[in-house]
């Protein structure tokens, strides 16, 4: 339906970005069930999939088209969310997989990973089930931020991909970047 509406307005596609994650109901492997298992990766990965699907078609006929993935640090980090990392992680190798079968077609694939983004649903999530303020949720992160020790906004994930749609970008394809303040780079 979204590709079908698309295609009659506009008669192309020229940028598809998928941005879709939810990690809210996710546990360590002997916590977690397979109903919420397979909610997540319903959400993070198999809907990118779907989108990418129908989506591809119409930009190999153009012989054209970006597709960027948001995907996570977590994807390439530890943590508790088994399910939301594993999926997020299937989104990079979805990714890179589909920039080199689809680059003979002129189409870039692009993966961003957000680190630690100061937006209200990270926010008040964190801050209702660690029953604290959302200052000191606010703070406990920026202080894990190797750049300035302060988290990003939803305003530094545009921009990379802004740029990644753009012509500026237009012999990058099969990238994983990191929009995340150095977090991903530090080791131990």
């Amino acid at each position: 339906m979204v590709i079908e509406t698309c295609i009659d307005r506009y008669g192309r596609i020229d940028i598809l970005h998928n941005n879709v994650g939810r990690s809210e109901g996710d546990a360590i492997a002997a916590e977690l069930s397979e109903e919420n298992w397979q909610m997540l990766m319903d959400i993070n990965l198999k809907g990118a999939f779907l989108m990418i699907k129908h989506a591809l078609p119409v930009m190999q006929r153009q012989k054209s088209g970006v597709i960027i993935n948001i995907s996570s640090t977590a994807s390439v980090c530890t943590g508790r969310t088994l399910a939301y990392k594993t999926a997020k992680a299937g989104i990079n190798v979805m990714s890179q997989n589909l920039a080199i079968e689809n680059a003979e077609y002129g189409i870039r694939v692009n993966v961003i990973l957000p680190g630690l983004i100061d937006t209200p649903m990270a926010i008040e999530r964190r801050a209702r089930e660690q029953n604290v303020d959302r200052e000191t949720i606010r703070r406990k992160r920026d202080e894990r931020i190797p750049l300035r020790k302060k988290m990003g906004t939803a305003w530094d994930v545009a921009a990379a991909a802004v740029f990644l749609a753009s012509d500026e970008a237009q012999f990058i394809t099969g990238v994983i970047l990191p929009v995340d303040g150095g977090m991903s780079a530090r080791v131990g």
